[in-house]
This record gives C-alpha cells, structure tokens and sequence, in this order.
C-alpha cells in the first residue's frame, strides 16, 4: 500500500455537502480534503465520479448461502467465506456485520447445522488478515426457540461479536402480523400440506408463548453487562416499541407498520429496513414499505439485508424518491449511522482522522457503478 495517496477530481461527499474536491490519504488515515483540484503529480483522477465512504452492513445473511448453495450441498468453510467476502466489498461494502441465526424455526436445518463452520471459518479468516472486507459477528437470537440460550452463552464472548438481535418469528405478530403471509411464505419454503403447516403453527406460537418473554430478557440483561449494542427486530405495536426502549436497544430493525417506525425514531432508536424494500419498491412479507418511512423521514439505516448489492442501490435511489433524503443524507443511513450504532467511531464518514474506507461510484443512468474501493487506504476492489 503506498503511504499516501491523492484522490482528486472527485465529487466528495461528506456529512453535510458535496463537492469537487481532493481527498489525500496517509498510513490508511483521512489527513487532508480541500475543495478544489490537486496539482502534485501522481495524484489518482476520479474523473468528476462521486467519492463515498465505505459502506458499514449491520445485518446480511449473504454468508449462509455459500454454504448451501443448494439444498443437500455443502460447500467448503474456507472458500465460502472468501467467496462471500470479496461479494461484500465488490458491494462497495467494508465492514460488515455478518449475521448469524441462533435458533430456527425448524430443528436441524442447515444454518444451524453451519452455524460453528461459519463462526470457525470467519475467524480464521479473520486472523489471517485475508478478508478483504472487516467483518464482525451479529448474533441473530431466535427467541421462539428451545435451545437459544444455549448457543447464545457459547458465542457470547467470542471477540468478533459486536451486535446482537432479539427476534421472534412466530406467526399472527411482527414480521408475520397477517397469518396469510405466514402461510404462504412457508408453505412455499417447505411444501408443506393444509394439515402440517396447520400443526406447524400451533407448534410455533406456542413455542413464542412459553419462550419468547423469559429469553429476551435474558439476552438484552447479558448483553448490558459486556456493553454489546441490541437490535429490536419487526416491531408493529407501541407496546413492543416501549418494551425495546426501556430494554436500551439502540436499532429497531425492520418495524412493521407506521407506528412503531414513528415511536422507536422518537424514542431514539435508529430506524433500520432493508435496501431490498426500496430496490424492490415494498415489503415481501406485505408490511410498511421503507420508502413511506423516508416519506415520514423517520428512516435511519439501510441494510442489504439477503442481497449486498442492494446497499449502495437502495442509497442512490432514496435521493431520487419523494422526500427530504439528499445525496449526503442518503449515504449516513449506509455508512455513519450504522457505524454509530455499532459503536465503531472511526470510520463511516469522510473527513479527516477517519479511516481511509472509500468507495468511487461512477452513475450511469441513475444506477451506481462501483469503480474502485479502498479499505484503511488499501484498494480492494
């Protein structure tokens, strides 16, 4: 890596403004942006493209189908994960918090049956500096499910874990508030007749009866003690909104009406849905659509959610939506206000003392191209 670098020629976007201007880099550090063109030789020419920082993802399930490319396929650890990490950064991705389920609502199923291979084969990675993204272990705790303090205490302390979720996919609330939904997103996923799915449901809530409460106390209160951020997830009532307040939880992730969107922004929880929804114009499980959120301005973060691409996407087409999202507003909710959340300070903004994770877009009929990404100054993609 050359100790420092000039990227000039660039439509610098920061915090508060865009503007053509040079952005210097030494030892992977922001340590000098001026508006105005460089002049010293060897400067690198962004030719006029848009320069944003590093994209910061809180919640991808990308990693779990390397795995399992195919039901009943197996795929080795070690490639999966260099195979999944160079998708992040080619998503103009570089930290990324790569969520893992505890807990299904299926015994057996194969992200449980991976889930010690994908914390194994991360770490490895991890500790021989070949990822090319930063990646950090977002534990995803299923609190329907019998056995998830089990796994929740054997992962607690690893040191990768830097965000954990409560979550609870039983159907007739949250994700699944319209039963209909639920029937027809699991029927499809695991052919099941009227008979079983009608006894898989009863099985379901009465799991979230007896679980559910006891177990998402339990983790929130283990989590306080280590100061590790917790995520709320598919909120829809003022009452699960209040529960994740007073909990202390910093994200509400993927609200599922209005209501709880408006209470938990107010209530100092930043906002998450995923970049699919605004891609793809709606929610899949017929919720609140996130671009009625921007509408209300109450959008905080975007997540990419199962498809990396849909990060910097979802970004560039929030400016272009009826609301209040500017190109600067738009790129906070994928890059300093996630890194805020998780409480990583130094990155997820240009300016100086921040680390030099950059990405140079380049737009083409309303859709970003990624031309270069640097990570701490290093060019990755």
């Amino acid at each position: 890596m050359d100790v420092k670098q000039i990227l000039t020629n660039a439509q610098v976007v920061t915090k508060d403004e865009v503007f053509l201007g040079t952005v210097v880099v030494e030892h992977g550090s922001i340590v000098a942006i001026d508006q105005g063109l460089s002049q010293v030789p060897g400067g690198i020419d962004c030719q006029g493209d848009i320069l944003i920082p590093g994209l910061v993802e809180l919640h991808t399930d990308n990693l779990e189908k390397y795995f399992t490319p195919r039901p009943g396929v197996d795929w080795p650890s070690r490639s999966a994960v260099l195979t999944h990490d160079a998708q992040i950064v080619a998503s103009g991705i570089t930290t990324v918090f790569d969520a893992l389920s505890l807990g299904d609502i299926n015994q057996g199923r194969e992200r449980l049956r991976n889930l010690q291979d994908m914390v194994d084969a991360l770490n490895e990675a991890e500790q021989q500096s070949v990822h090319r993204a930063n990646h950090y272990l977002h534990l995803r705790c299923e609190v329907s499910y019998a056995d998830v303090l089990g796994l929740f205490e054997s992962l607690l302390d690893h040191p990768m874990v830097h965000l954990v979720s409560v979550m609870d996919h039983s159907p007739g609330q949250r994700q699944f508030v319209k039963e209909e939904k639920y029937r027809e997103y699991y029927q499809g996923k695991f052919g099941m007749t009227t008979e079983e799915l009608d006894n898989f449901i009863a099985r379901q809530k009465a799991a979230s009866a007896l679980y559910s409460d006891q177990y998402r106390a339990q983790i929130v209160a283990r989590c306080k003690e280590r100061a590790i951020p917790v995520a709320s997830h598919d909120d829809a009532t003022v009452e699960h909104v209040q529960e994740s307040a007073n909990y202390g939880m910093r994200i509400a992730e993927f609200p599922t009406t209005m209501a709880a969107a408006r209470l938990s922004h107010e209530n100092g929880l930043s906002v998450l849905m995923g970049a699919p929804n605004i891609v793809r114009g709606g929610s899949h499980s017929g919720n609140i659509a996130a671009s009625e959120l921007a509408r209300e301005g109450v959008l905080d973060i975007l997540s990419s959610d199962y498809y990396p691409s849909s990060l910097l996407e979802g970004a560039f087409r929030l400016r272009h939506e009826e609301n209040a999202y500017d190109l600067p507003k738009a790129i906070q909710t994928v890059t300093s206000t996630p890194a805020e959340c998780a409480g990583l300070a130094d990155r997820g903004e240009i300016a100086i003392g921040k680390r030099a994770d950059l990405v140079w877009v380049r737009e083409h009929q309303n859709h970003p191209l990624i031309q270069h990404v640097w990570n701490g100054g290093k060019r990755v993609f």
